[in-house]
């Protein structure tokens, strides 16, 4: 009976540390990469996204963008605004949401 009971908190001290060393070594896995020199490939991506971040902030929009790219998007919001009528479509919506009123009913 005595060896049953242990058996069975054995069982389950080996689950509850496996599943912490799994987590651990997850989670060191991925700070090691972080820590870690970057693949070559890597690091082009990622200097060709900051390159391109640089230029769009200095742009103010779309780098590298035509004036045939300007046209298209011109007629996509005038296509829209006739679609979906008036407003700014280039800005997320602005919802309004009111609180329901509720009425009490007597008993």
């Amino acid at each position: 009976m005595i060896l049953q009971q242990i058996w069975r908190l054995s069982s389950l001290f080996h689950s509850a540390v496996s599943a912490h060393v799994r987590r651990n070594i997850g989670l060191s896995a991925i700070v090691f990469n972080k820590t870690k020199e970057l693949d070559p490939v890597q690091k082009l991506f990622l200097d060709k996204i900051r390159e391109y971040n640089t230029k769009s902030k200095q742009a103010g929009g779309p780098v590298d963008a035509g004036p045939d790219f300007q046209k298209d998007m011109n007629e996509s919001l005038a296509r829209l605004q006739r679609a979906y009528g008036e407003g700014d479509l280039t800005k997320f919506p602005e919802f309004k949401f009111e609180e329901p009123k509720f009425e009490e009913t007597p008993k």
